[in-house]
């Protein structure tokens, strides 16, 4: 014969599977979408810090330095016959700040150690 659940068994089952669920949910948010987010503003705040002279590469690889900014797109100076192209603020995959203050400081430091010797 067949042996049928009971209504309390039933009960339990259906709580499990939703508490299983929720706990899914719950992993996949903390775990996909949080991060996700958190990367999206790091992005924006990047690109929103631009400035004229920052070393910049696109998300297609093009390497140039920032010669100017408009409202979302920014001008690209290439290579040593210093070709402009014009990019959207959202291909810009990483930018390394152009730092005028630290290559002194490195240069005063080297001075440093040589009056030192």
């Amino acid at each position: 014969m067949y042996n049928f659940l009971t209504a309390a068994d039933s009960t339990g089952s259906y709580i499990t599977l939703f508490g299983t669920m929720i706990l899914m949910v719950v992993l996949l948010y903390f775990m996909v979408y949080r991060p996700q987010k958190k990367q999206e503003k790091k992005d924006a705040a990047m690109r929103g810090s631009l400035e004229i002279g920052d070393q910049v590469t696109t998300i297609g690889g093009v390497i140039g330095r920032v010669v100017g900014i408009k409202d979302d797109s920014i001008l690209l100076e290439t290579g040593a016959d210093r070709v402009k192209i014009r990019f959207t603020k959202a291909a810009v995959g990483s930018v390394e700040k152009l730092n005028m203050d630290g290559d002194k400081a490195k240069t005063d430091a080297k001075a440093d150690k040589k009056a030192k010797k």
